[in-house]
Formats: structure tokens, sequence, C-alpha cells
């Protein structure tokens, strides 16, 4: 593209205040960066002063990107292909110390190619969007640079952590908040918690004696879940193989009829179903699975029943929408990402346990170094041990302040508009000429899957040439926008679906103007394939 629609950011010399405003101040040409490393900086001797101008200077660089990052006069990406972006900086590791000066023009240079995420055209992830006070409680976490494995070492945070999990299993709908959780790096560890949970929970001898121990497992899930639940399996050692997949209807929802006849199939050839995972949201329909009909199934052949709600969890704090997880209580265990729809900083996803002291049995060991029994305070709180980690990121703080500072009423407000969003998308290309929708019907959460078809092909006749062609027009779109660098959204195909458009909303910071813009600039972008 010769005439990108959205102007880059200004660009700021070297030393300058960062602002990327036209200034006249020079307070980095007053410091000398150029003549500072980072060894003049604390704890070196009278190095306070520095250090703070340093730091100051990296703020002033972080301020100047969270305003652009909500400007929509500027691109949501700067794109260059890999090995333009390789020559464009240097990157390179060197063995001498490089200046203070180098390192805020390296500041730099990473925020001017990195996606605007809180963009309010940007819709390419589950995880979108930039809060404030989620971003202050991140930097207050790295200062604190703690570690979550005692409480000891991270007195208040264990206890936000205590509180949180509760509050969320609360909400879950487990009498008293009662149970167990952790939380973990992502949702794909989460489920592999759960996983691991089950494996253990019905043979506890695995623990010490391995896999060869127990009988030929088995797990089930749907067609449409996370690759996660098959990734977890593979790492446990029970093997893809072992995960049999289930039927889903046409938007997207697993069939419990199925599910109960290969569980059934499975038993028959020597398998033990110990793993049912429903999918609360999945990531691409965003469908919801009957989560009644299957905590049924697996209360009647005894197997544990696992939601994952890393995307769709969040609706639990909307009084409009949590129906979609009606029988959630019913779950062994649950995995809910707050840093999707609920917009916390990455990374912050929580394995929320219905059983109290399992996770503890099941991953305990003991290590005297870090765990000793005769210490003086309440040894509930070194949660250290029930987690398979060791070192632990304190990821709570910033779900907590966020908490503080919204209010379950706030978070539920944030996550209505999202919706309310997707189905003002929805009503607007059900029935406009050249969109067709991949399912019909209204979509349970954000996730809008259409086609565009642009002229070209609106009206072929030979309908495999179409569908080869319509797989291309999706690629070619999404190279165009970031090539201009005016929105993102994701595609993909679906089974015997062609490429498609998969539109889902968690950005706070998106409007009804943003919807309109994005449907423009599809046509606009593919108007001549």
């Amino acid at each position: 593209p010769v005439e990108p629609t959205a102007k880059q950011p200004p660009q700021t010399a070297a030393g300058s205040c960062g602002c990327n405003k036209s200034c006249t101040c020079t307070k980095g040409a007053d410091v000398g960066f150029s003549d500072l490393y980072s060894t003049d900086l604390l704890p070196a001797m009278d190095g306070d002063t520095k250090t703070m101008t340093f730091l100051q200077e990296v703020v002033d660089i972080l301020l100047a990107y969270i305003v652009e990052s909500f400007d929509r006069e500027t691109k949501v990406i700067d794109f260059h292909y890999p090995n333009e972006l390789l020559q464009l900086n240097n990157w390179e590791l060197q063995d001498e110390p490089a200046t203070l000066d180098d390192i805020l023009i390296s500041c730099r240079a990473t925020l001017k190619y990195a996606i605007k995420t809180a963009h309010p055209r940007y819709f390419n992830q589950l995880s979108t969007g930039l809060d404030m006070v989620g971003l202050a409680a991140d930097w207050l976490t790295s200062t604190a640079n703690t570690n979550m494995f005692t409480y000891e070492v991270a007195p208040v945070f264990v206890l936000l952590e205590y509180v949180s999990l509760k509050k969320m299993r609360e909400i879950i709908g487990w009498a008293d908040g009662r149970g167990d959780g952790i939380f973990s790096p992502g949702g794909a560890i989460s489920n592999m918690y759960a996983m691991l949970l089950a494996r253990f929970k019905m043979f506890p001898e695995v623990k010490e004696k391995g896999m060869s121990s127990v009988p030929r497992l088995a797990a089930f899930t749907s067609e449409h879940s996370h690759f996660s639940i098959k990734k977890g399996a593979a790492a446990l050692g029970i093997g893809t193989e072992s995960v049999i997949c289930i039927k889903a209807d046409e938007c997207g929802k697993m069939i419990p009829a199925d599910l109960e006849r290969r569980i059934l199939e499975a038993k028959q050839k020597g398998f033990v179903p110990f793993f049912v995972s429903a999918t609360a949201g999945t990531t691409v329909y965003g469908a919801f699975d009957p989560l009644i009909a299957i905590s049924d199934i697996c209360k009647k052949y005894n197997i544990w029943f696992h939601v994952d709600g890393a995307w769709g969890g969040s609706l639990l704090m909307s009084r409009r929408h949590r129906w979609k997880l009606d029988g959630v209580e019913r779950a062994n265990s649950v995995t809910w990402n707050p840093h999707k729809m609920m917009s916390v900083p990455l990374q912050c996803s929580a394995l929320l346990v219905r059983e109290e002291g399992l996770m503890q049995s099941c991953n305990q060991m003991h290590a005297c170094y870090l765990f000793q029994q005769d210490k003086h305070y309440d040894l509930s709180y070194d949660t250290g041990d029930k987690a398979l980690q060791c070192g632990r990121h304190v990821d709570i703080f910033k779900l907590w302040l966020m908490w503080r500072a919204k209010g379950t009423i706030g978070f539920e407000a944030q996550i209505d508009k999202c919706l309310e969003l997707s189905e003002y998308l929805y009503n607007k290309i059900k029935d406009r000429e050249g969109y067709e929708m991949v399912f019909d019907g209204k979509p349970q959460h954000t996730n809008v899957c259409f086609w565009y078809l642009p002229p070209g092909i609106r009206y072929m006749e030979d309908k495999e040439e179409k569908k080869k062609r319509l797989h291309k027009v999706a690629p070619v779109i999404k190279a165009r926008m970031m090539e201009y660098g005016t929105t993102m959204v994701s595609y993909q195909p679906q089974g015997d679906k062609v490429n498609f458009f998969r539109m889902v909303i968690s950005n706070p910071a998106a409007t009804f103007e943003d919807i309109d813009f994005l449907i423009e600039e599809i046509e606009r972008l593919g108007h001549d394939l």
C-alpha cells in the first residue's frame, strides 16, 4: 500500500523527553545518558538521582505509548516483515555494555514496532485492551519482585490470592466459596492442572509409580475445544490418542448423546474414562456446551467434570449472561481467565477446584528448604507446594486491584458492553450484501464468525471454484489490514469450512463507531478481490 489511511506515531530523537509531542524539553540531554551505564544506577553509590531520572525517562516513553494506543489516528501496527525488522535496528547482544541512551532508544524502538493491543480497533485475540489500574498493579508487582510460593516472602499477595479465589468460587456457586485453586501461567496450564488432578483422584498411586501403574485412560472433549486438552494429555503421558473428541452441533456445542456413546465405546475397548472437559466459550465460535446434561453423564459414570471457561468464564460476572454457564457449579474444576473478557493484563488465569486439599496431595513434594513445618505462622498459607511451579509470578494483584477499583458491577458493565457490541455487529452484517454468517443464529459470546464475499466472487455459480477463491479472501484482507495498520481481526478455517473472519470483542475501549469502521474497512480492502 502506498497511502496508509492512519498516521504513524511521531518518532523522537535520542535524548528527547520521550513524550512524542513537539516541545522544547531538554531534560534527557541535561542528564547526559550517553555517558551513563546501568552500573551508574542503584545500587551504585550516589545512584539514586540518576536512577530516578532514568526511570522517569522510561515512564515518559511508556505513557506516550499508552496515549498513542488509544488514539484512533495512530496505527494498530507498524508492520514490517521479519527480515526487514531485523535490519532496521541492531537487536544483537554485545559483549560490551550499552549506554543508558542506547537503552532508551531500544525501549522506543521496541514500542514503535509493537502491536498496540490497547487500540480500540485491535480485535485479533481473545485478550485485548489495557486497563490503567491493572497496569499500575503490574508495575507494582514488578517493583516488589517477589515469589508466590510462601507467605514468608509474599504475605500480602498470598492473602489476596486467598480472598480472590474464594470470591471466584462463590461466584461459581460452590457453598461458602469452599474449595481450592491456584493462579497459573495461562488457560492451557490450568486445564492441564485439572487433568492432573482428575488422574490423581482416580489413581493416586500414579504420583509415585507413574503411568505403568494405571490402566489405559480416556479423556473426552468437544471437537471445538481448545488444543490445550490434547497438549495436556501429551505432557502428562496419557497421550493425544487417548483424548476422544465429541461431536458438536452446528453452533459448536458438544452433543451430550455422542459423549455418552463414546464413553460406553471406550469402556468396551478397555479404556477407563476419567476426565470430561466441557467448554464455556469455545475459541472460534464462542459456544457454550450444555453443562447440566454433561454433568449428569459425568455423575452417572463417575468421571471428573471439568469446565474450560478460559474464554467464557467471565460471563459469570454478568447477571444478564451467566445463565450460559448454568451447571458450572456441578463441576469438579473450572478454568477462568480474567486476562480475557475482564481485561486484566496478561497473564492472569485461575484454576478453581471444588475439593479442598486435593491439589496439595497431588503436587506436594515437601521441600524442607522452602516449606519447613516448624514456622511460626499458619502453614496453610504456604501455597507453593500445591503448584507445579516453584517460582510463581504475582498475577493476583492485577485482578484484585482492578476488582477494588471497578467492583463486581464495573466488570459486569464492561462485559455486557462487549456482548452488546458483538450483537450490534451481527445485526449489521447478517443481512448485508456481501456477508454470509458461518452458522445460523445469534452468537452466544462476542465471537462473530462470517465470510466477506467480494463482488468478483459474490455471484459465481461454480460452487467449488467459489469456495476455492473464498478461502483466499480473508488472508489477503488480513494482510492488507496489517500493512495499512488500520485494524486487526483474526481468521481461520473450521472443519470443512474455508477461511472466515472470527471477530471477537473484549476491548473496553471499542465503540459502535469502531464496529462500523471494521465493516467499511473490510469492504474497502477486499473490494477488488
